[in-house]
């Protein structure tokens, strides 16, 4: 945004006053919404903070989420406090449904946890999953896996 508002002044610096500032006035209008909404200086923060403050901003009590890996940008201490967020929008009446690869987000309490991994989609328990036998093989004994590398 910072860079199309440069641009658009860039575009107009030769013509009047009023001219440069209807160009820019859309730009200016979206950085202070952007700002309003997540706080200033979102890029102070990393991937994983921004998500968790873009994530509470957004958060509505009482609403259904469709989340796609959120575990993405999240750290494993991040993903914990994720789950704490989610625990608190569960009480205030919220719902959500998540694809993860992440066996602590799949570890959150009383979750539903569904495998699509073969036809027909079943219910599964969290020691099942394949992404928590997986982990916690490889926390066992990291070195027969990494002396295939």
């Amino acid at each position: 945004m910072q860079r199309s508002l440069a641009e658009a002044e860039e575009e107009y610096r030769d013509r009047s006053a009023f001219a440069r500032s209807q160009a820019a006035a859309p730009y200016r209008k979206s950085i202070a919404e952007l700002e309003r909404y997540y706080g200033e200086d979102l890029d102070a923060r990393s991937h994983g903070e921004s998500f968790l403050r873009l994530f509470q901003s957004r958060f509505v009590p009482g609403g259904l989420y469709l989340l796609d890996e959120p575990e993405t940008p999240l750290s494993p201490t991040k993903q914990l406090a994720f789950l704490s967020m989610l625990k608190e929008m569960t009480e205030q009446g919220s719902q959500f449904v998540i694809a993860t690869h992440s066996p602590i987000l799949m570890a959150f309490p009383d979750a539903d946890l569904l495998s699509f991994d073969h036809a027909p989609i079943r219910r599964i328990t969290y020691d099942e999953l394949e992404h928590v036998q997986l982990m916690r093989a490889f926390l066992e004994n990291p070195g027969r896996f990494l002396r295939h590398l």
